[in-house]
This record gives structure tokens, C-alpha cells and sequence, in this order.
């Protein structure tokens, strides 16, 4: 009996046994399922974002890149409420500066680097593009708002605004095939940074560029024949490519187009700072920064170039004879200017009349010993006749 009993017992246990084991499995399985899944997801987060702790943080929480984009903003922000750019104590702005009241050229170039990665990235905001700031844009000044001066090609593949990821009344926009920095160019950009006050100016490039490749086949000897007006719009681009070609000797055919691309750029700053004594006193009082930027049409990326070569080119031209000097008593306040100009029909007709009335007056003085002599000598025959 006692042995039947031992043996029941025995039985009894190696079944809890067997169901405990099953039981194991069962969840084993069930963890290493998970346990996998969720390596598979690691291993997928780290071959994207190694050692990048707030990339792999935008990966699997989707408010963060909103809230690193709030972070970004804050800083920018903060930048501009303590900026002290430096005040001259001399020159035409009387010891102030006049771009004082906008963000700083550091500031400016943040933000336009800002809206560019939304825009390559694919992720814009579309800013200041609402009822409220059209609104705004007819009742306010537009130098209370932009805060960059963009000189770029006419290319319909390249709209600044939106490379930008700018809106209304964010950038003062100069554009003309080839980027070139002609006359107009020059009186254009002058305006946006003496008038607009706009902190910094972006003379941007752009690939494959048609101007620059028409200009470089040219002078390869096996371009086509131009249109009436595009050889002398074009012509500020031969020096650039000509410079390219002496520096890569070893690049033939389309090979120098991208290089010339961007010597068209650093001739474009360095005819503005030959031309415009302005922007050069902007620039070295520290009121403006001048870069110069390529834009992929492929990528959507702005490639910023050196800001250390345009201070280069700055000193170049300022150590040039040959460069414009500002002429004293060009530049005068606006109300001045007006004033002179209402008063100058006025003045005019003054001078008219007034010159008018000395004519006749010297007429009249004129005339009357005239006539008296005319008088005398119809009387002398008389008395001639009488002595006779």
C-alpha cells in the first residue's frame, strides 16, 4: 500500500514537473520573441543614429524634432536679445549704428541656415505667409522685417524664398541671370542694406548654372552664337571663368563649370565692394556680413563658402586705387532728399523768373541809352540844315 502511495506521489511530481517546464518555454519563447523584436528595432536605430543619442530620440518620439526645432528657435532668440554689435564713434551714422535695431548679421545667417535644412529636409514651415502678415505688409515698413538681402540667378529652379523657408516681408530678393553684380544689381543691394537694413547679404551661386556653362563654352571656343542683350549680361562672368581656368589647369571642357560657379560668386562680392564705398563701410563696421553660398538644385542644400575670403577680397579692394569713393554729400537722409526735391520746382521757377527780370531790366538799360543816341542823331540833320 505504502509502495502504491510513493509511487502516486512520485507520478504527481513528475507531471508539476513537466507542465512547470512547459510552462517555462511557453514564456521563454515568448521573451525572446520580444526580446528579439526589440533588438532588431536597436539594431536598426543604432545603424541609423550611433552614438547619437537625440537623433535616435527624433527616431521614436515624434514631437521631438519639434521641440528641438522650439530648442533652436529659443537660442536664436536669446543670440538677439543679447547681441552688442559695435557702435563707430564717427562716419556718416553720427556714432550710431543703423542696422541697431535688427538682429545681428550672426543672427540672420542662423536663421536662413535654419530654413534651408527644413526645406532640404523636406519638413518646411511656410512662415509669414498668412492673411495677418499680408496685412501687416501694407501697413508696416519692410525694413521693421526682413532680415537678409539675397542676390541669386533667375533660374526657376532656384526660389530663394522657399530655399529659405522664408515668407513675406523676410528677405529682400535681388535676382538676375548668372547672379551677376552689375549697376542695377549694385543700386539694387545697396537699397536692401542702407534702406531695408537688413543685416546680411547672401550672393548665392547655384549648380549647373546655364549662364556660367553658356559663358565657359564661349571661351572654350565652342559655344553658340547669343542673343542680341545676353553677351553684355554676361559679361561680368568671363573673368570668372577665365580665373578658374588658370587655377585647375588640369580641368578641361564641362569638368570647370562648378569651379567657375563659384568664382562667379567671389567676383560678383568683389565687384560690389569695388563699386559700392556703402557696403564696404558696412561690412568693416561690423553693422553687415557679405557671404557667399552655393545652392544644389538637387539637394536643396546651400553650401556656404569661406567668410574669411570675403574679409580677404574686402582688404583686397580696400588696398585698391581703383575702387569708388563716396562722394561727400552723397548719401542724405530721406526727408532731406525730399525736401529737396519739392523745393526744386519752386526754386527753379523763382530762378526763372528771376533771371527773366534781369534780362529785361538789362533790356531796358540797354535800350534807353540806345534810343536816346537814336534820338540825337535824328535831330542832328536839322540842325546841320539850319547852319547851312
Amino acid at each position: 500500500m505504502d509502495n502504491n502511495k510513493s509511487k502516486i506521489v512520485t507520478i504527481f511530481y513528475i507531471v508539476l514537473m513537466l507542465i512547470f517546464i512547459v510552462m517555462l518555454n511557453s514564456g521563454g519563447d515568448h521573451s525572446e520573441k520580444q526580446h528579439g523584436e526589440a533588438v532588431d528595432h536597436g539594431t536598426s536605430a543604432s545603424t541609423d543614429h550611433d552614438n547619437d543619442p537625440t537623433a535616435y530620440k527624433e527616431a521614436v518620439e515624434p514631437d521631438a524634432k519639434a521641440e528641438k526645432l522650439a530648442s533652436l528657435n529659443q537660442v536664436l532668440e536669446t543670440i538677439a536679445a543679447t547681441d552688442n554689435r559695435p557702435v563707430t564713434e564717427s562716419g556718416e551714422d553720427d556714432g550710431e549704428n543703423p542696422l541697431a535695431a535688427k538682429i545681428s548679421p550672426d543672427v540672420a545667417i542662423g536663421k536662413l541656415i535654419q530654413g534651408n535644412i527644413r526645406f532640404a529636409k523636406g519638413e518646411p514651415t511656410h512662415p509669414n505667409l498668412d492673411a495677418e502678415r499680408r496685412l501687416l505688409a501694407a501697413t508696416e515698413s519692410q525694413a521693421d522685417h526682413a532680415f537678409a538681402t539675397v542676390l541669386a540667378c533667375s533660374d526657376s529652379r532656384v526660389p530663394v524664398e522657399a530655399i529659405f523657408d522664408a515668407g513675406v516681408m523676410d528677405i529682400f530678393t535681388v535676382r538676375v541671370a548668372g547672379n551677376v553684380c552689375d549697376v542695377d544689381e549694385r543700386g539694387s543691394i545697396e537699397y536692401g542694406l542702407a534702406h531695408v537694413h537688413t543685416p546680411v547679404l547672401v550672393v548665392m551661386g547655384h549648380t549647373q548654372c546655364g549662364a556660367v556653362t553658356a559663358v565657359t563654352q564661349a571661351v572654350q571656343g565652342h559655344g553658340h552664337a547669343l542673343e542680341r542683350n545676353i553677351p553684355d549680361l554676361v559679361a561680368n562672368i568671363e573673368p570668372a571663368v577665365k580665373n578658374a581656368m588658370e587655377l585647375n589647369p588640369d580641368l578641361k571642357g564641362d569638368d570647370i563649370i562648378p569651379i567657375a560657379i563659384e568664382e562667379n560668386v567671389w567676383s560678383a562680392i568683389e565687384e560690389l565692394f569695388m563699386q559700392s564705398p556703402v557696403t564696404r563701410e558696412y561690412v568693416s563696421n561690423g553693422y553687415v556680413k557679405v557671404v557667399g553660398a552655393i545652392y544644389d538644385i538637387g539637394t536643396g542644400n546651400v553650401d556656404w563658402l569661406s567668410e574669411d575670403k570675403t574679409l580677404d577680397i574686402l582688404a583686397k579692394v580696400e588696398a585698391s586705387e581703383e575702387k569708388a569713393v563716396m562722394e561727400v554729400g552723397a548719401v542724405k537722409d530721406s526727408h532731406e532728399e525730399d525736401a529737396v526735391e519739392e523745393e526744386s520746382p519752386q526754386a527753379t521757377e523763382d530762378g526763372d523768373k528771376k533771371a527773366t527780370s534781369e534780362v529785361e531790366e538789362d533790356g531796358d538799360k540797354k535800350a534807353a541809352p540806345e534810343a536816346e543816341e537814336d534820338s540825337n542823331k535824328e535831330e542832328a540833320p536839322p540842325a546841320d540844315a539850319d547852319k547851312a
